[in-house]
Formats: C-alpha cells, sequence, structure tokens
C-alpha cells in the first residue's frame, strides 16, 4: 500500500471518527436542571394550588411528567444540593448541616462523571455548598452564600467576584441563557441553574409588588395545630405566629437599623424608591389597624403568602424565558428539562414557615420533567423518588460511567417503562441540624402507609403515624397499645434501611433506650 492510499485511509478513518462523534453528541440528550430553594409543592398549581398560577412550570408538566412523590434526604438547603450532586446520603456525601459543613468538591459527582464522557458543564446561580472551589464544572457563575435578591454578587472562575445590577432572579437567567448562546455547538451540555427564589425574606421583583394583594388565602385546616402528641413539634420555633418577624420579614419597618437585615441596603435609590413606595403603604394600614392576639397572627400569614407567592412569580416568568429560549434555538427537542425545589415548605401547614422536618411538606418536593421523546406528555409518576436519584438518572442519560459512592437509583428504566424496573416500597430520611428554628435531629422511615420518626439530642421521642387515617400527621400513634405490631414491624425496617444506607450514627441511635 502506498503512502498515499494510507494518507487517504487515515483521513476518511479520522473524518468518520469526527462524524461519529458528533453525532453521538446529537444523539446524547442535552440536560437543563433547574434548581429553586424552598418552593412548595403546593404553590405550584400544576400540584394543585386554586390561588395560585405557575404556567410555565405548569408546561412542563403538560408536555412531560409531574413527580407526586418526589422527597428529599434532609429537608435543609445546603445539604440537599450535596445530595442532588452526589447521589448520596448526607452521612456519606459530609455535607449534614447549613452550620458547621463545607462541601468537599473532591468527591465523585455527577457533574463529573458527565464532564468525562464529554459534557460541558456550568452551574449559574445559587450553589450555597461551602467556599470551595467548585469542580466538575466548566464554567460556574455563583452566589456567594445566599445571595442577595438585589443587585447581587457572584463569584466566577479564578475566585472573581462581580456585581450585577437588577433582580437575582432575572440575573440568574440572563446568565444561564447567555451560557447555552455562547458553549460550544459540537458537544452535549448540562446546564445547572440555582435560583434564590423562594428563600426567605421573600423580596419580590419589583414588578411583582403587590401582585397577590387582593387575595385573601385560606387558612390551613391546621394552621392552629396545638402540637398535641408530638413533643419535637412543640417546643419548634418557626412559627408564623412567634418566629415570624414584623420587619426583618414582613417589611414593616420603621427606620434604618433594620434596612440591612433583608438587604434593602444595597438597592440603588430608584429600586428604594419603588420599594418604599409600596411597604410604607402597607406600615401605614397595619399601624391604623393595630392588629393584635389571632388578628395580628392571620395578618402575618396573608403577608408572608403575598410576599412568597410574588416572589415565586418571578421565578415561574424566569423559568418560561428558559424554556423558551431552548425553544427559539432549537433546543428542545433534544433538551432534558427538570425542575425542582431543593426540598418543601410551610405555607401555613401546622402554623409554620421553613422546612427541616420529616412531615410531609417539606420531606415531598416538586419536581417536574420534560424528556421529549422518552416521556409521553400528560405523565403522572407515583413512584417514590428522591433527590439522591438525580445524579444516576443524569448520568444514564448522558451514557456516562457511574461515579463510585452512588447510593440513588436511576429512574431512567421507570420512565421508559421498563418493565424490570422495581419501585420503592420505603423511603429513608436524615435530619441533623439542631440550631436555627429548634427543630430536634430525627430520621426515619416513611411506607405508603405509615411513617416512623426517631427525634433525638433536642427531644428524645418517637413519633407514628397513620398515613391513611391522617394524612395530615396530626395524630401520634406511638405507645398506643393497637399501634404495637406496626411499631415492631416499622422498627425492623427502619434498621433494615439504616443498615441499607450504611448511616452508623442512626444505628447507634437506635439500639440507645428511651
Amino acid at each position: 500500500m502506498n503512502k498515499m492510499i494510507k494518507k487517504q485511509l487515515l483521513f476518511f478513518c479520522t473524518l468518520a471518527l469526527l462524524i461519529a462523534g458528533r453525532m453521538m453528541a446529537q444523539q446524547r440528550p442535552n440536560i437543563v436542571l433547574i434548581i429553586s430553594d424552598d418552593h412548595a409543592y403546593q404553590a405550584i398549581s400544576a400540584y394543585g394550588s386554586k390561588q395560585v398560577q405557575t404556567p410555565n412550570i405548569d408546561r412542563l408538566a403538560k408536555q412531560g411528567a409531574l413527580f407526586s412523590a418526589a422527597y428529599v434526604t434532609n429537608s435543609i438547603c445546603g445539604p440537599s444540593r450535596a445530595c442532588i450532586l452526589t447521589g448520596a446520603y448526607s452521612h456519606m456525601n459530609g455535607f449534614k448541616d447549613n452550620e458547621n459543613s463545607n462541601f468537599n468538591f473532591n468527591q465523585p459527582s455527577f457533574a463529573k462523571a458527565l464532564q468525562a464522557a464529554g459534557y460541558q458543564t456550568a452551574w449559574i446561580g445559587k450553589m450555597h455548598l461551602g467556599d470551595s472551589t467548585p469542580q466538575g464544572f466548566d464554567d460556574y457563575s455563583i452566589l456567594p452564600g445566599q445571595g442577595d435578591y438585589y443587585n447581587p454578587w457572584f463569584v466566577l472562575p479564578g475566585n472573581k467576584k462581580q456585581q450585577f445590577p437588577g433582580y437575582v432572579t432575572n440575573i440568574i437567567t440572563d446568565r444561564a441563557i447567555d451560557w447555552l448562546a455562547k458553549r460550544k455547538n459540537d458537544q452535549p451540555f448540562c446546564l445547572v441553574i440555582g435560583h434564590k427564589a423562594t428563600h426567605r425574606t421573600w423580596m419580590p421583583d419589583l414588578e411583582d409588588l403587590g401582585r397577590y394583594d387582593s387575595v385573601e388565602f385560606e387558612l390551613p385546616h391546621d394552621f392552629y395545630d396545638n402540637y398535641q402528641s408530638r413533643k419535637a413539634a412543640a417546643v419548634q420555633d418557626m412559627s408564623i405566629d412567634k418566629t415570624l418577624r414584623l420587619a426583618q420579614d414582613l417589611k414593616v419597618y420603621d427606620g434604618s437599623p433594620l434596612l440591612g437585615s433583608f438587604r434593602i441596603d444595597g438597592m440603588t435609590p430608584e429600586q428604594k424608591a419603588a420599594w418604599h413606595a409600596y411597604y410604607d403603604r402597607i406600615k401605614v394600614r397595619f399601624d391604623k389597624a393595630k392588629p393584635t392576639g389571632k388578628d395580628l397572627v392571620e395578618w402575618k400569614y396573608q403577608r408572608y403568602m403575598r410576599d412568597y407567592l410574588s416572589t415565586a412569580a418571578s421565578l415561574d416568568r424566569n423559568i418560561g424565558r428558559t424554556l423558551d429560549y431552548l425553544d427559539r434555538s432549537g433546543l428542545s427537542e433534544n433538551t432534558v428539562v427538570i425542575y425542582m425545589s431543593d426540598q418543601g415548605f410551610y405555607l401555613g401547614e401546622h402554623g409554620w414557615f421553613d422546612k427541616r422536618w420529616m412531615y410531609e411538606e417539606s420531606f415531598r418536593t416538586p419536581m417536574l420533567m420534560r424528556y421529549p421523546g422518552v416521556i409521553k406528555p400528560g405523565t403522572v409518576v407515583k413512584d417514590y423518588v428522591m433527590n439522591i436519584d438525580i445524579a444516576p438518572t443524569l448520568v444514564n442519560i448522558a451514557h456516562a460511567k457511574m461515579p463510585s459512592g452512588v447510593q440513588g437509583r436511576s429512574f431512567l428504566p421507570l420512565l421508559k417503562k421498563d418493565k424490570s424496573y422495581r419501585s420503592r416500597d420505603a423511603l429513608y430520611y436524615h435530619y441533623y441540624e439542631n440550631g436555627e428554628h429548634a427543630v430536634s435531629p430525627h430520621f426515619g422511615i416513611k411506607t405508603k402507609r405509615y411513617k416512623l420518626i426517631r427525634f433525638y439530642k433536642r427531644v428524645e421521642s418517637w413519633e407514628l403515624f397513620d398515613l391513611q387515617s391522617d394524612p395530615n400527621e396530626l395524630h401520634n400513634i406511638y405507645g398506643l397499645k393497637a399501634a404495637a405490631p406496626v411499631v415492631k414491624q416499622m422498627k425492623a425496617k427502619l434498621e433494615a434501611i439504616i443498615k441499607k444506607y450504611k448511616d452508623a450514627d442512626a444505628e447507634k441511635i437506635l439500639k440507645r433506650a428511651i
């Protein structure tokens, strides 16, 4: 074979490999994972909310799937993101709480797995995993810590910091779309968009101020819960009545010493003028009414709901902007889109705001997914899935190598209706923080009918709920003679699942008599 023929063969082989590589890149779907902060499923119209409309989030339900039984492993911001990234429980990935943890990026993650498989990767927005340098991402633009709602600073590669004028939800979307527009077109991509909304202190975009002022929100039926039979719930400090602050949370303030508490001191004069024009009127009406007792508690609830949902309005609008860009750019047909919150949130249930508990409103999270060609539009997924399942599912979708240490399970076979897929029959949960809001650390197990919880440290107690007769978890039946067989059965299941997930600390506590 002469040199010319060899060169021609080499050229055509190289060309064939390049073409094959590009075809593979086109076949492997792109991924957009949108993670909001503290967005309750009760605040999404696709989940049945009657007083709130979220048309853009609902698009994902109409065009893909709504997960009606998606849960988290640890209902708190940073730890939830660590679980999503690693596919492992908090005791395995090391990020147990927001108070003392700093994420170790040296460990495996879905981002590293996708990056190794040829995906372009980026995280734009809130990450909240401490101050370590992110790994697994070709690019990032992240809020330091919680970040600010107005004129926020971002940390960029090389530890550079830059401030951007405007409202945080709009800015995160702007930067995400900018990254999508500038990425390499011959490689698949995975983009994580981390929104700050709807985190406390619920500061709406200026255009959304007063959006819900004409709505009178119905009190949840357990708003005046007395926590009878639930020792840990009785000593919490997260009630709308006692914990929600008039000045810092509800913006009924009367002087500059409180302004920095919710960061309006970082606003421009124009932003401040619009802000005061709205909230000063609220304060005038409040001072005139002088509500007390139950009237005050219920006034606080209405203000909380109006600010929270007005903040969520921008979130939904910007999710729409992201979906519109994917449509306009021709990316939608080959892009998987997942929307989820880092956990659930209380909108007055049990008289609370915030999250943390293994009770349903914070344990369960909204999750919706669009996957053209795989998920039939209008699908409702009723099987149990958890946030630790996101990592292995994305790795499967990308045909990448599964990273070590993954404890979640891919639900891609479920979406593809693979008959070999076996649904979970139980969920395991472990919450660690013992500081803010006085929520006692606890772990537990949930099955279709029962939920068993072991509280420790602040409160030492057990709780058992029959979810069939008591879906709102108001009646702890642990200790009742009639419940003894169920207690025995559930404790055995709890012990087994603790061993399965290698939670050594929980195993020790489980053996402790109380």
